[in-house]
């Protein structure tokens, strides 16, 4: 192996490392958000808004219903944060190489290099991201107790499997790679258009960036993305909820379910649940981009 192949493997390795660290920071922040948003946006006619889903939440499972599937997403999440900045910092290196950087400095990337890295990204994590959600979601919507259909995450993945195959455990997975695509496009681009600003601006090297932007850097990041992504992810949270066959089946595909998303509640069908999303939006992914900066930081 050569020394700069060795550099390139324990370079990905902290990628991948400190990316989890990001990822297990945004479970944290943003689970109790995310459950909200998804009852909000799979059952329109259950709860009235968000504080009545936060309320009935709360009479119904506890405080812990707040942190339904995290386990899933605890796992999931970090593989996939991994995934998303080992991919991320891979493509910024070989557009590096493409815009003739010299060694050793950090390379400075146009808008559109930016966005087709964390499109890319977006992609390779869709993989994961995919099949974690999907359990997630499930999870999220159904109430405890007896009624309960799934006992936690192994349970859900097994019954899935058993019954409907790969094909099951992947459902709703176009509209999660179309959300992927754009969403971490834009993510990506606004979180490193602002420090390849500030860097230019200031003369300061990457590590030498507060904490303070660093986290606001990742909030605008974490708005970017939903912000131009959020009907998507409206539809892919249907689709994931949705019965798999027969009578309890809704949607037959994507563009049915956003035809009848449309026809049953308007536009703003499309739009339900998006208020706790920004809400999670600013701690959720300011924790992200500070748990991976100070990781990098640490291992070097």
């Amino acid at each position: 192996m050569t020394e700069a192949s060795d550099n390139g493997a324990m370079r990905a390795v902290k990628d991948c490392l400190a990316g989890s660290v990001g990822g297990i920071a945004q479970v944290f922040a943003g689970q109790p958000f995310d459950t909200v948003k998804v009852r909000l946006q799979t059952q329109p006619d259950v709860y009235k808004g968000t504080m009545d889903a936060v309320r009935k939440t709360l009479q119904n499972d506890g405080p812990s219903g707040f942190y339904k599937g995290t386990t899933t997403p605890l796992v999931g999440v970090g593989l996939c944060v991994s995934i998303q900045f080992l991919v991320m910092e891979h493509m910024k290196r070989t557009f590096g190489r493409i815009n003739n950087t010299p060694s050793g400095q950090a390379p400075v990337l146009t808008p559109v290099q930016l966005y087709a890295a964390g499109a890319t990204a977006g992609i390779a994590n869709s993989v994961v991201s995919g099949p974690v959600e999907h359990i997630r979601v499930r999870l999220q919507v159904q109430t405890s107790g007896a009624a309960a259909q799934y006992k936690g995450p192994g349970d859900c993945i097994r019954q899935i499997y058993r019954s409907f195959g790969l094909k099951g455990i992947y459902k709703g997975q176009l509209p999660t790679i179309l959300r992927e695509l754009n969403g971490y496009g834009m993510y990506f681009l606004a979180y490193e258009a602002l420090v390849q600003r500030k860097m230019a601006s200031t003369g300061k090297a990457r590590s030498e960036i507060s904490s303070a932007l660093v986290c606001m850097y990742g909030a605008a990041a974490g708005f970017a993305m939903w912000l131009t992504s959020y009907p998507i992810d409206v539809v892919k949270s249907k689709l994931q909820t949705d019965g798999f066959a027969g009578d309890k089946r809704k949607y037959s595909g994507s563009i049915d379910c956003l035809r009848k998303t449309i026809q049953q509640e308007g536009a703003k069908g499309l739009f339900r649940g998006i208020t706790p999303c920004l809400l999670r939006a600013a701690p959720a992914n300011a924790a992200t981009f500070i748990g991976f900066e100070m990781a990098i930081r640490a291992l070097g």
